[in-house]
């Protein structure tokens, strides 16, 4: 006879009591929500409407939702200067479609931000705007600003609602290897970057990790992406335990990963809500995925690393300051994201990150997380340094067991 006390009903109701309690713990010790930018127009959905109807000399235009190959042949077909005219009309579609030329994209995009930093102008002096309102504009027009700077390459960019943004560190068309930094709840346009605590964000994590990777293989072509590409969860509200922006972050991924030029292998590092993404994404990843790193993870939508269905190798790590770990892992009715990545039960490769600290430290110079990070995204396998101290994460790959 089953007690009260180990009832189903009753255990499930202590495990979403147990997220409510841990979530709003900590919402109010400092991981709150930001305000979404507000906006009474969607400038990228009225231009994609606008290709929709458009054409270039008499030709059609493709559906910006075909395939990355379909739209590569198109844009094979266009002169440089039909290829310029698009890009004139339509950044905020060109920069963004996945099949045309990289640096058509990074000229789209950087045209689409001097288009939004001229819209955030005019809102930095509209009365109609509380004062919250129009320093959010003025933040953005920052940001807007700053990533127009010479040498940035923006792959892509979305002003609307909070914003989507990716940027390339390196030579993306060229790389044999590509490392893609997915990251967690709160991302948004305005602190895509940061000028304290640069390595919290995805940029520094980005950049941090393209540093890392040439100094830990000097010959070897690789490019990083900072992709905050999807709208991640605001704080911990309902979006931060359930799964659907992840699913809807996975498909964007998905269609990056697809798109990326060349035959280059890719590694996923997915910090926070990002490794949920990773885990939904994780069976309908191309082959070329050789690896998905999950950190400070509060689960993958899964029990355990085969469940991802994944050829990828699974990694995980956390460092032992990371407030992650007094999340529930379990999965209760859509609420919560499964079991802990890092525990033995889910057979990751778990690595050391040791010298990291907190929960957004693991990009910090001289921690062997960052380490670690560089040496899978180069491939160096033989050189990761396992939680365990012994070549326990290293097991099954060629030539990498023993040091």
């Amino acid at each position: 006879m089953t007690s009260f006390d180990s009832s189903p009903t009753l255990n499930a109701w202590r495990a979403l009591l147990a997220l409510a309690v841990v979530f709003v713990m900590l919402a109010t010790t400092g991981w709150t929500a930001m305000r979404h930018h507000k906006s009474d127009t969607d400038p990228r959905a009225a231009s994609l409407s606008s290709w929709a109807r458009g054409g270039i000399d008499g030709r059609e235009l493709p559906d910006a939702r075909s395939t990355p190959a379909r739209l590569a042949g198109f844009f094979a077909t266009l002169s440089a200067s039909q290829r310029e005219r698009l890009v004139d009309r339509y950044p905020l579609v060109v920069g963004n479609l996945n099949g045309a030329p990289l640096t058509l994209r990074y000229r789209a995009n950087h045209r689409a931000l001097a288009q939004a930093r001229t819209v955030e102008r005019s809102r930095m002096r509209d009365p109609k705007l509380s004062a919250a309102g129009r320093q959010t504009a003025d933040r953005r027009w920052h940001r807007f600003g700053s990533l127009m700077d010479h040498g940035r390459q923006v792959l892509a960019f979305d002003p609307a609602g909070s914003g989507r943004v990716a940027e390339v560190f390196g030579d993306l068309g060229r790389a044999k290897r590509v490392s893609v930094v997915v990251p967690g709840v709160d991302t948004t346009l305005v602190n895509f970057e940061r000028s304290q605590r640069k390595n919290s964000a995805p940029v520094g994590m980005a950049k941090s990790l393209y540093a890392a990777e040439r100094a830990a293989s000097p010959g070897a072509r690789t490019a990083v992406i900072a992709w905050a590409d999807y709208t991640a969860p605001a704080g911990l509200g309902m979006d931060a335990v359930i799964g659907k922006p992840a699913l809807d972050g996975s498909q964007r991924l998905n269609s990056l990963v697809e798109a990326l030029p060349g035959g280059s292998k890719v590694s996923l590092f997915c910090h926070s809500y990002g490794s949920v993404v990773c885990g939904v994404a994780a069976p309908s990843l191309p082959p070329r995925v050789a690896d998905i790193v999950a950190f400070g993870s509060p689960g993958m939508r899964v029990e355990n690393a085969k469940q991802l269905r994944t050829a990828a190798r699974v990694w995980a790590t956390r460092d032992g300051d990371d407030w992650i770990q007094d999340v529930p892992y379990l999965e209760v009715g859509g609420l919560g994201h499964g079991a802990d990545p890092v525990s033995p039960e889910f057979g990751a490769r778990v690595v050391s990150a040791t010298g990291a600290v907190g929960h957004t430290g693991y990009f910090e110079p001289g921690t062997e997380s960052l380490s670690n990070f560089a040496e899978i995204g180069v491939g160096s396998y033989r050189t990761v340094s396992c939680a365990t101290g012994d070549a326990a994460c290293r097991n099954g790959i060629s030539g990498a067991e023993e040091i």
